[in-house]
């Protein structure tokens, strides 16, 4: 495997990236996800159990984490 980046980059640029969520709707599914992860931390604050850890609790922060990230690229940052 010795081709300089050059190469690869020759060969990569051949083959179209198409991202699996589109520019347009970043919004729609960082909203999504993150009212999913708020309505999942309640559901996780009312009943909190190690077994509801993995199913409930773990899936929220995900699902904030993610979704607070869309919500970077949707709106960006302005400091």
């Amino acid at each position: 495997m010795d081709s300089s980046l050059h190469e690869v980059w020759q060969a990569a640029s051949g083959s179209l990236f198409i991202p699996t969520v589109g520019k347009d709707s970043h919004f729609a599914v960082g909203f999504s996800l993150v009212v999913l992860g708020v309505f999942l931390t309640f559901v996780f604050a009312l009943n909190r159990s190690f077994a509801n850890l993995a199913v409930i609790g773990v899936p929220a922060s995900l699902a904030l984490a993610v979704g607070v990230v869309y919500m970077f690229c949707a709106v960006g940052v302005y400091v």
